[in-house]
């Protein structure tokens, strides 16, 4: 019954997630701290193969709890979230203002957005905001699709503008979080939008 609200997608990740489930703790713990250091001192497209498997493994890391049991040292540049106590590892999302930057091991907040660099801050906020009407175009009703009169038109457009600010984000805004943190996943698509990571040019 649960699998019915799952999409095609969501199964294919979870197929590609059992690797990791073979994988003693020591093992994962391992492989999640071998890769925390590959990922040191980068900015990544959340799209990118890396990520994915990482993204994986620290999902089933986090179901066992494997950075509270110390299995493993993550490298020192990282210090521990306090979410879940994983290494600080920041997501960069069009919703920074709501979400902050979210937490690629237990999907919460990691930091909340008045905590980013104040350096920071007021090009988060106006990057943000500039994106969210755009994306908003995806969720209009019937009487603003209408009012629109060309809304497959109004829909294009709003995706092209959103493809130019997320290449923003991944290109300007992304890496000068690497002055706070270990490394950096930016967000590179909006599904709503029918934006897709290869769109994207840097």
């Amino acid at each position: 019954m649960e699998n019915e609200s799952e999409s095609p997608l969501d199964l294919l990740w979870q197929e590609y997630g059992r690797a990791f489930d073979l994988f003693d703790d020591l093992t994962l713990a391992r492989w999640l701290a071998q890769t925390l250091g590959q990922l040191e001192g980068g900015v990544w497209r959340l799209s990118h193969p890396l990520i994915g498997a990482y993204r994986l493994a620290s999902q089933i890391g986090h179901e066992r709890g494997i950075w509270l049991k110390r299995l493993a040292t993550a490298p020192a540049a990282y210090s521990d979230s306090s979410c879940c106590r994983a290494p600080m590892l920041p997501l960069l999302t069009r919703e920074v203002c709501e979400s902050g930057l979210i937490c690629q091991h237990c999907g919460e907040t990691l930091v909340p957005f008045d905590e980013i660099p104040a350096e920071l801050r007021l090009d988060l906020e106006a990057w943000s905001v500039a994106y969210e009407p755009i994306h908003e175009v995806a969720h209009w009703d019937d009487r603003q699709r209408k009012s629109a009169r060309h809304y497959d038109q109004a829909f294009e457009d709003a995706a092209l503008k959103a493809e130019v600010l997320l290449a923003q984000a991944g290109r300007d805004l992304a890496p000068r979080l690497l002055d706070h943190y270990p490394a950096v996943i930016w967000e590179d698509k909006d599904e709503c939008l029918e934006v897709q990571p290869e769109d994207i040019s840097l």
